[in-house]
């Protein structure tokens, strides 16, 4: 048994072996516990603001604010993810971000913060986070190349909620003798953590992709961004899971809106009890971060069940008002949350080839984090209307309704995982892409708009490829080293040209 737990361990960090990536790592371990120490005293900042009253509404405008720029401009983000080495923009845009924690610390330490300060400051933020989180995922690939990435991904999960833990129980000490101020400046200085981290990186051990040529038209950025937006529509896997976590992290994960609420107004408690809760959260979290980097290779059922997990969590947390049973829903709500965003972070980047990664993954983290201006203003106007447990009630039921949705999807055969190489699904693209569009149609029309806005804004030139082919591909539609298979070849035939 001890021997087999060695192994099992061995197996959880393996992508540590890489030089580069635990300076990662270490630096991201730093920096991630001064982000959730900021998180927490940004929510009782808000609080001592505005009053708990109307707390619950202004952190919903702050979400959207901070996130809506990742929901407008992430997908250029991408482009520049793909264009610029990644290394060199992640240390400017980890640079920018610590510059503004520091602004915030030093307005609160005098004294002189005001609401709107705060909200232009998440504002800028956002737009640091437009390039920043297209970026620095598809940097990790890059770190550890396609075996490891699954577990790279995993380890990165178990980095942020072992900060999860750390960081609030740090913040509610501090925000209980010191105030708010000094988490914010913390905050500031751990970004240099990661910095100091990529500047001591060997280039010699990186494995850039091919990067994209600078477009130097609008016409030829609308090429870009449909690239990567038809690989999605034509990928089942990736449009999947793209689908289900832009419902989940729409609807079930506003922890940042809700908790500080629950705690102050019906859970009836203080900073340091509110601490614990992120705390307990960042638990589970961490615990099935690690499970899953013991996987293999990434699971739909993993994906599926965690969010399953999330649901049943966020409507036992709505109906208590009993502190205990709170810590032991929002455990289970880390355990869901993280097993869905690592999986799906893990699916869609074993999948992608590496020219494309940035903008695949800049729809990843559009529809995951750039849809938090959408769920953080419905949860604080619900919540604000009706209470903090109604919305969770809303959140919850939409969460289970999404991943049954989805595990119909893969019940029914319209998805299975590819080989994890870069080549997507072995099954017929264009037919499994527009069932598994079918089985989403009923939520909106989301993924029928998605479909529509691409054939009208990102259709090929007059003189490039015709209508994309309504039969099914005979073949992946990628190959294992990245490039083309031979249907994209006929569909994108200048497309190999603009990669350098």
């Amino acid at each position: 048994m001890i021997l087999g737990g060695r192994v099992r361990f061995t197996a959880a960090g393996r992508a540590l072996r890489h030089r580069n990536f635990r300076l990662f790592f270490f630096g991201q371990l730093i920096s991630v516990t001064g982000t959730w120490m900021q998180t927490l005293a940004l929510g009782w900042l808000i609080g001592t603001l505005v009053g708990w009253d109307q707390a619950v509404v202004y952190i919903g405008l702050l979400g959207a604010v901070q996130f809506m720029p990742v929901l407008v401009l992430g997908l250029f983000g991408g482009i520049i993810a793909d264009v610029w080495p990644k290394r060199m923009t992640v240390i400017g845009t980890q640079t920018a971000a610590g510059l503004l924690a520091l602004s915030l610390g030093g307005l609160d330490y005098l004294h002189v913060i005001a609401v709107w300060h705060v909200f232009v400051l998440a504002f800028l933020l956002g737009l640091v986070n437009a390039v920043d989180m297209p970026s620095r995922q598809s940097f990790v690939v890059e770190m550890v190349g396609r075996d490891d990435v699954a577990n790279a991904i995993a380890l990165n999960s178990a980095v942020f909620n072992s900060a999860r833990i750390v960081g609030p129980a740090i913040a509610g000490i501090l925000i209980g003798v010191l105030g708010t101020a000094l988490c914010f400046v913390l905050n500031g200085l751990s970004y240099g953590a990661v910095v100091i981290g990529l500047l001591a990186m060997r280039d010699s051990e990186l494995r850039p992709a091919d990067r994209l040529a600078m477009p130097r038209s609008l016409t030829a950025i609308r090429a870009n961004l449909g690239e990567g937006l038809r690989y999605v529509w034509h990928t089942p896997v990736v449009l999947l899971v793209i689908a289900v976590i832009g419902f989940v992290s729409t609807f079930g994960m506003n922890f940042n809106v809700v908790l500080p609420v629950m705690a102050a107004n019906v859970l009836k408690v203080g900073a340091n009890e509110y601490g614990i809760l992120f705390a307990s959260m960042g638990a589970g979290a961490l615990i099935a971060a690690l499970a899953v980097a013991t996987l293999e290779r990434p699971r739909l059922r993993v994906l599926i069940g965690g969010g399953m997990v999330l649901g049943v969590a966020e409507l036992v947390l709505a109906s208590t008002t009993s502190y205990p049973v709170a810590l032991a829903a929002v455990f289970f709500c880390g355990v869901g949350a993280i097993a869905t965003a690592a999986s799906a972070n893990s699916l869609v980047q074993i999948t992608v080839p590496g020219p494309l990664r940035g903008r695949v993954m800049s729809v990843y983290t559009t529809l995951s984090v750039g849809s938090t201006p959408i769920g953080n203003g419905l949860t604080g106007g619900v919540g604000g209307l009706w209470g903090t447990p109604v919305a969770l009630v809303l959140n919850g039921a939409v969460v289970l309704a999404a991943e049954a949705v989805a595990a119909v999807a893969v019940l029914r055969g319209y998805v299975r995982l590819g080989g994890g190489r870069g080549d997507g699904s072995a099954k017929p693209a264009r037919a499994a892409s527009t069932r598994v569009a079918g089985v989403f149609k009923g939520w909106g029309g989301t993924a029928t708009l998605l479909y529509t806005y691409l054939e009208v804004n990102f259709s090929p030139p007059a003189d490039g490829p015709a209508e994309l082919d309504p039969q099914p591909p005979p073949a992946p539609l990628w190959r294992g080293d990245g490039t083309q298979g031979p249907w994209l070849e006929g569909q994108f035939p200048d497309a190999a040209k603009r990669y350098v």
